[in-house]
């Protein structure tokens, strides 16, 4: 990883927006004074790609991003790591409850080419390339692609912070490994250890497999296969022979169905000509149509009569008038006694309410006169309270007078004031006025009570007096209606006659349909005594057709019984005759079948030797069967031949998997031990402690060589006759120059030792280089440079130290004013 340009605002010290150009800085120096912000650059890159810095103790510490009394920050970084160009952004906020989180990160492939210096003109986020991470989440993973470090090797080995410089050199062994596991890419022997061991334990399934399925193809040789082709050429000769014998059995077969074909037409003859026998029924036939045909004639006079008799009974009532319409006459009748009984009552109801309506009007015209009379009263009432009212002001005016005084209201001297009342003329009026108020208000109600009767009782009248109009107008109807009538007495006598009449229609019309339905039963009768008859004569011809051929006497149509005599006779005969040749047909036939079975028992005997079941003695069964035969003994063949060839495969095949079974349990055995990640970590760690050891002895002018035995590291002081010591027991000036001869040799060796694209392309060193005499500083300062000429490192230092600073070509000065602090770039 190596650092183009940084970006921050608002982060810890930077409150303003500061930007860092580390471009062409293959080797730089951070100055400034203690506590200018020296340091937080090299916060802001860790903090850019990993979200947390290694003093604030974890992602709580997040907090301490923020410039105080801001509320947000803001980190970009733009570096190169093999070969790519990324840009990272993290963005932290403090919400509106002081809690403060990471409000947006993310990570872009920039595309080639891309000029920084556009990243002055507020390009967001998606114009910067290719989007790789959105969220804090995504960060860590695609931070690690592209870095190849995760955070904890990175802060060991890329940018080392102050108090944690000699952490490398101080580590446990484990710890110590498990870096170098990381930076060199030697966990991938791990995943081909266990790929190897999947490999194997594939093959020994597959390996199983093939055996079990070899244990099933046993019977799979080659004597079995030559064996089953002989076979085939016995079964072929076998169905050549059954194929020849198949024309003669034929022919005898043929034969003994034409003899039998005439042994069964004689038979069928016989059957046909014995079932003619005559019915018992058809003599008796003639005799039941004929008197079903005179009961028939006998139930259609009955008819006629019942009819005849019903057409005069319905002219006498037709004569006789109108039931209906005497009985509405009758109606009318009753309606108009009914009235006239009513009319008076109607009458007398008028009359009362007339009488009750007077009372009432006459009541509420007093007590109308009597309310006019209070409300005359009330207004005098109201008259003689003005006039206390003006009574009262002058006495109250009195009371102020003396004789002598000016009067106010005529402007006149005063010369007697009148006597003050002892009481006050409104109060007397006020309780005049309150009687009469009252009187007026019962007078009204006593007034609107008797008015509300009168007009009710008036609404009545009016009623009543429309209820017996209407009287009178029925009455008046009902009299016109009845006005040409004979009489209720003639129109009852008149009712009853046509009543009387009503119910003998009634009985002549049941005669008639009890005559119709005899006369629908003798018709019935009539047919179906016909249909017998007929169906007789259809029986008979029937028989006859089916004896046609044989050339049957002719029949008498009128007489079926004979036909029938006749009929049955000739077929005696014929059937006689039949019987005579059918005997000399049944010899034929046995004769043939035996020719037959003489056929069959050779081509059985064919069967029998080639060792195939014998089948129905059919000849499509027999040459089916000699045809199955022929294709079986060849699936035998073909499946054994198969077989056999499936064994050369699956023998090859189980070789195979041996083979790969074998390489796969010795390189997953080999690997499972860790042996080879062992050797190769101590050979990494060899080389590193000897190129580490060589810079060293350059930094102590040949005092110290750096040696590890079992993880642990050692020195030996050449000038304490080859002493070994810890590097524990190292002054802090000592353990410095150990430290970073380790970190120089590890950034010049990793890339040729790692297996994967991690790589140490820059190294920014943050401690106590004020810790060194000017010596030793001399000799780290030409260290320094020497690796930063080789031009594939970028070597960065933090430093107050003057005489560092001066010998570095580019310096990024750091200084802190009240409100933020500030990056200025000298030099190239």
């Amino acid at each position: 990883m190596r650092p183009i340009r940084l970006d921050m605002a608002g982060f810890t010290v930077f409150r303003d927006e500061t930007s860092v150009d580390f471009t062409d800085a293959d080797y730089f120096a951070l100055v400034g004074p203690t506590g200018s912000g020296k340091s937080t650059v090299l916060d802001a890159i860790t903090f850019a790609l990993y979200g947390t810095v290694p003093r604030w103790g974890g992602a709580r510490g997040i907090v301490n991003a923020l410039a105080p009394s801001a509320t947000e920050a803001r980190v970009r970084l733009v570096f190169e790591s093999a070969g790519d160009r990324y840009v990272a952004t993290r963005v932290v906020r403090r919400d509106g409850r002081g809690n403060v989180k990471t409000a947006g990160a993310g990570l872009q492939l920039m595309p080639p080419g891309f000029d920084v210096t556009k990243l002055d003109t507020g390009m967001d986020l998606d114009d910067l390339g290719e989007v790789l991470a959105g969220t804090p989440a995504e960060m860590d993973t695609a931070v690690l692609e592209a870095v190849g470090l995760p955070f904890e090797q990175f802060t060991s080995c890329v940018v080392l912070p102050q108090g944690q410089f000699a952490d490398f050199l101080h580590a446990k062994p484990a710890t110590r490994q498990q870096i170098l596991v990381n930076l060199l890419g030697l966990h991938i022997y791990e995943e081909v250890q266990t790929k190897a061991t999947g490999r194997a334990q594939t093959a020994e399934g597959k390996l199983a497999v093939v055996d079990q399925s070899l244990a099933g193809l046993t019977d799979a040789t080659d004597e079995a296969v030559e064996a089953a082709g002989q076979h085939v050429t016995r079964m072929r000769e076998f169905t050549a022979a059954v194929e020849s014998a198949m024309p003669g059995l034929r022919a005898r077969r043929t034969a003994e169905a034409e003899a039998a074909a005439t042994r069964d037409a004689l038979d069928a003859d016989l059957r046909l000509l014995s079932s003619v026998r005559t019915p018992q029924a058809s003599v008796e036939t003639a005799g039941v149509t004929a008197a079903a045909r005179a009961a028939a004639a006998e139930a259609a006079d009955e008819v006629r009569g019942a009819e005849e008799k019903e057409d005069k009974i319905r002219g006498e009532l037709a004569a006789a008038g109108d039931a209906g319409s005497l009985s509405l006459m009758l109606d009318r009748h009753a309606e108009l006694e009914r009235l006239t009984g009513q009319a008076d009552w109607f009458a007398g109801e008028v009359s009362v309410a007339e009488v009750e309506h007077r009372d009432a009007a006459t009541a509420a015209e007093i007590a109308h006169s009597a309310h006019l009379g209070a409300a005359q009263l009330l207004e005098q009432a109201r008259l003689d309270y003005v006039e206390a009212q003006r009574i009262d002001r002058a006495s109250a005016l009195r009371a102020h007078l003396a004789a002598g005084d000016h009067c106010p209201v005529c402007e006149q001297t005063v010369t007697t004031v009148p006597a003050v009342p002892e009481e006050s003329s409104v109060r007397a009026a006020e309780t005049t006025g309150k009687a009469a108020r009252a009187a007026a208000e019962v007078a009204e109600a006593a007034w609107q009570q008797r008015d509300a009767v009168a007009r009710k009782l008036e609404s009545n009248l009016e009623r009543k007096r429309a209820q017996h109009e209407h009287h009178l107008s029925r009455m008046a109807e009902a009299r016109a209606a009845v006005a040409e009538s004979p009489g209720a007495d003639a129109l009852r006598r008149q009712l009853a006659e046509i009543e009387k009449l009503q119910k003998h229609l009634d009985r002549a019309g049941t005669a008639v349909r009890t005559a119709r339905s005899a006369q629908r039963q003798a018709q019935a009768a009539v047919v179906a005594a016909e249909e017998r008859q007929r169906s007789a004569w259809r029986e008979f011809d029937g028989v006859r057709d089916r004896v046609a051929r044989f050339s049957p006497p002719p029949a008498d149509r009128d007489d079926l019984a004979g036909a029938w005599s006749t009929l049955a006779g000739w077929a005696t005969e014929q059937a006689a005759e039949r019987a005579t040749a059918r005997a000399a047909a049944e010899a034929a036939v046995a004769d043939a079948h035996q020719s037959t079975v003489a056929v069959l028992q050779q081509i059985s005997a064919l069967f029998t030797a080639a060792g195939v079941a014998v089948p129905q003695p059919d000849e499509s069964a027999l040459i089916r069967a000699a045809a199955v035969a022929v294709e079986r003994a060849e699936a035998t063949w073909r499946r054994l031949a198969d077989r056999r060839d499936q064994v050369g495969e699956l023998t090859e095949q189980r070789m195979a998997l041996q083979r790969e079974m074998r390489v796969a349990k010795s390189l997953a055995g080999h690997l499972r031990a860790n042996n080879f990640e062992r050797w190769l970590l101590e050979e990494a760690l060899d080389m590193l402690v000897d190129g580490a050891s060589r810079i060293l002895r350059e930094l102590t002018g040949g005092q110290y060589d750096l040696i590890h035995d079992k993880g642990e590291f050692y020195v030996i002081d050449h000038h304490d006759a080859g002493l070994r010591r810890g590097v524990r027991t190292l002054s802090g000036g000592e353990t410095f120059q150990a430290s970073l001869s380790l970190a120089l040799a590890l950034s010049e060796q990793l890339a040729g030792m790692s297996t994967t694209a991690a790589s140490l392309e820059s190294i920014v060193l943050d401690e106590g280089f004020g810790t060194l005499d000017a010596a030793t500083l001399d000799v780290v300062a030409a260290t320094l440079e020497n690796l930063a000429a080789r031009g594939d490192r970028m070597v960065g230092v933090v430093t107050h130290v003057n005489a560092l600073a001066e010998r570095v070509p580019v310096r990024f000065e750091v200084h802190k004013d009240a409100r933020t602090a500030h990056v200025t770039r000298v030099g190239l």
